[in-house]
C-alpha cells in the first residue's frame, strides 16, 4: 500500500522542494496526501490529453515535469486548458504531481545529468552553483556523549560536503551552568555551578533538513536544555545550481558533435550559432529555457551549450565564441520520463509506472 506522501517524499529526498525557482509550482496540485495509489501516469505536461490518457489507462496519480498551474486560479468554469485539466482530474480522483525546476537544480539524479547520459557524456560539475542552501549547526555536547550526539546528527543527513559524508569539527572546551529551582539536570544540582568537559560539535546542513536534524540533536543529547546555534552560510554548493558542465570523453568536430545530438536527443531540428570552435571539449546543458546561462558557459570555458528557448538577439550573446545549440524545449526534457521511472522504480520496485503515450509538444515542425 503507497500513498501520495511517500511519492512526494521519494522525489524529495533527490530534489527538496527548497531548490525549486521562485516563480515554480512544483510539488502535490491535485490530491490528498494521505490517498493510496496504485499506478502513476508519468509525463511531461498535465494536460487535458493526458489526464484522459490516466483515466483510460486506470492511473490514480499523474507524475509531471512541468505543473499545469503556475498562477492562482481564480475560477474553475472551462475557461481554459489550465480549468478543464484540473476540473477533470478532480473530477475522476486523480492527484497532479509536479517536479520541476526542484529536479533541474541538482547535479545527480537531476535533468540535466539525464540529458547528458542521453548524450554519453559524464557530469563534472554544476554550471551555475547556488549559494544560501547551508547552515552551520555548532552544538556543545559533553565529552561521554559527543559520539552519540555526532552519530545522530549523521542519521539525520547533517555532515555531507560534496562527494564525502559524516564531516564533521569538534573543539574541546570547559562548559559551566548552574541549575535552578525548576530545572531538571542530568548533572549538579540547583543552585550550585557547575563545570563540564565538552566539545564544541560543528557540523553542515542543508537548510532544508534544519528541522530534521534538529530534533535529532535534541534526541541524542543528554542536556535538558541543549546550548546550540544555527548561523547561516554564504557558501556555494558543489551539488545544486543551475546547468551542469560535461567532459566529452573524446573531442568532437562541430559537424559531428551536431550530427551527435541530433541522432542521440530524437530531434528534428537543432539550432547553432556560427562560432570560431572547431572543435568541441567541454559541453554545458541546460534542460528547458537556459538563455540565461550563456555567459555562464562562457565563462567556463565551454566550447558548446545545448538548451531551448534562445531568442533571435541572445543568440549573439554567444560572440561567436560558443557553439550555442537550441534543440528545443520539449526536446530538451522529454527523457525526464525516463528520469521519473528511474526515481520511483528504485524505491519502489512494485510500484506501477506507465510512461505517457500523449505527446505533449505544442510545437511541429515541417523538415
Amino acid at each position: 500500500m503507497l500513498r501520495i506522501h511517500e511519492i512526494i517524499a521519494c522525489f524529495e529526498a533527490i530534489a527538496p522542494s527548497r531548490l525549486q525557482e521562485s516563480y515554480d509550482n512544483s510539488g502535490l496540485i491535485v490530491g490528498d496526501v494521505n490517498r493510496e495509489v496504485h499506478r502513476a501516469l508519468l509525463c511531461l505536461d498535465s494536460t487535458e490529453a493526458v489526464v484522459d490518457e490516466a483515466i483510460a489507462k486506470g492511473c490514480d496519480i499523474i507524475v509531471a515535469h512541468h505543473p499545469i498551474v503556475f498562477g492562482g486560479l481564480k475560477r474553475f468554469t472551462g475557461g481554459d486548458y489550465v480549468q478543464r485539466a484540473v476540473m477533470k482530474a478532480i473530477k475522476n480522483d486523480i492527484a497532479i504531481y509536479a517536479c520541476h525546476t526542484n529536479l533541474d537544480n541538482v547535479l545527480r539524479s537531476g535533468v540535466n545529468e539525464r540529458i547528458a547520459k542521453q548524450l554519453g557524456f559524464a557530469v563534472s560539475s554544476v554550471l551555475r552553483p547556488a549559494a544560501a542552501l547551508l547552515m552551520k549547526l555548532a552544538v556543545y555536547v559533553p565529552n561521554d556523549h559527543v559520539d552519540a550526539v555526532r552519530d545522530a546528527l549523521f542519521a539525520a543527513g547533517a555532515g555531507s560536503i560534496g562527494n564525502y559524508d559524516e564531516c564533521a569539527f569538534s573543539t574541546p572546551g570547559l562548559g559551566t551552568f548552574r541549575p535552578n529551582a525548576l530545572a531538571n539536570p542530568t548533572l549538579g544540582v540547583s543552585g550550585v555551578r557547575e563545570m563540564v568537559q565538552e566539545q564544541r560539535v560543528e557540523v553542515l546542513v542543508p537548510i532544508w533538513l534544519k528541522a530534521q536534524v534538529g530534533r535529532a540533536m535534541v534526541a541524542a543529547h543528554p542536556y535538558e536544555e541543549v546550548a546550540h546555534d544555527w548561523i547561516a552560510l554564504d557558501n556555494v554548493s558543489s551539488e545544486y545550481g543551475a546547468g551542469v558542465l560535461c567532459k566529452l570523453p573524446k573531442p568532437m568536430s562541430q559537424l559531428d558533435f551536431l550530427q551527435h545530438i541530433k541522432l542521440e536527443m530524437g530531434v528534428d531540428v537543432v539550432k547553432f550559432t556560427r562560432c570560431d570552435v572547431r572543435e568541441v571539449n567541454t559541453v554545458a546543458i541546460c534542460g528547458g529555457a537556459g538563455s540565461f546561462l550563456i555567459g555562464d558557459a562562457m565563462r567556463a570555458g565551454a566550447d558548446a551549450f545545448i538548451t531551448s528557448d534562445v531568442k533571435y538577439h541572445e543568440f549573439f550573446d554567444a560572440e561567436e565564441k560558443l557553439l550555442l545549440c537550441d534543440i528545443g524545449h520539449y526536446e530538451s526534457e522529454k527523457y525526464t520520463i525516463d528520469l521519473f521511472s528511474d526515481i520511483l522504480s528504485s524505491k519502489f520496485p512494485k510500484f506501477a509506472t506507465i510512461f505517457a503515450e500523449t505527446i505533449t509538444n505544442p510545437i511541429d515542425y515541417l523538415t
